[in-house]
């Protein structure tokens, strides 16, 4: 494993565990210049399709679902972290299926962040769902309200 730090190719491993269903955190050292970083092992399954709104179809990317994580928690007392789980949250709902519609991969998203930012909730909602106009988007609010009361 290449070190993050100074590129060096010889590091150790100082702790390993399972951080979710399928993937381990390692926490390596650098032989050469003694820093220490995580890594994440995930084990290779077959990818998961995604089938968008257009009916066309792509491999899921959790890159992308981040992405757009970060976009909707920008400037949120949302941790990276936070975001990662999610993620990891939504890519694990779906990991027994061969396609999955981008339509459930949304609203996974939304209820995850429905609790943690009703902000950030607001932000991916408005992207995710295309508003077409204030009304659809304060009719959003009025929903967003009144599941919270």
């Amino acid at each position: 494993m290449r070190c993050i730090y100074c590129g060096c190719e010889d590091s150790k491993v100082v702790d390993s565990r399972v951080a979710e269903q399928l993937s381990i955190r390692r926490r390596r050292e650098c032989l050469k210049c003694k820093r220490r970083f995580t890594t994440y092992e995930r084990v290779e399954s077959v990818p998961l399709i995604v089938v968008k709104k257009d009916d066309t179809r792509q491999e899921f990317s959790r890159e992308k679902l981040l992405r757009g994580l970060m976009h909707a928690c920008r400037k949120r007392p949302v941790s990276v972290e936070q975001m990662e789980q999610i993620a990891d949250e939504v890519e694990n709902m779906f990991t027994l299926q061969r396609e999955v519609s981008v339509r459930k991969i949304g609203d996974a998203v939304m209820d995850k962040l429905r609790t943690l930012d009703p902000v950030a909730y607001v932000r991916f909602a408005s992207v995710y769902k295309e508003f077409k106009d204030a009304e659809s988007f304060i009719e959003e609010l009025k929903e967003l309200k009144n599941k919270s009361d």
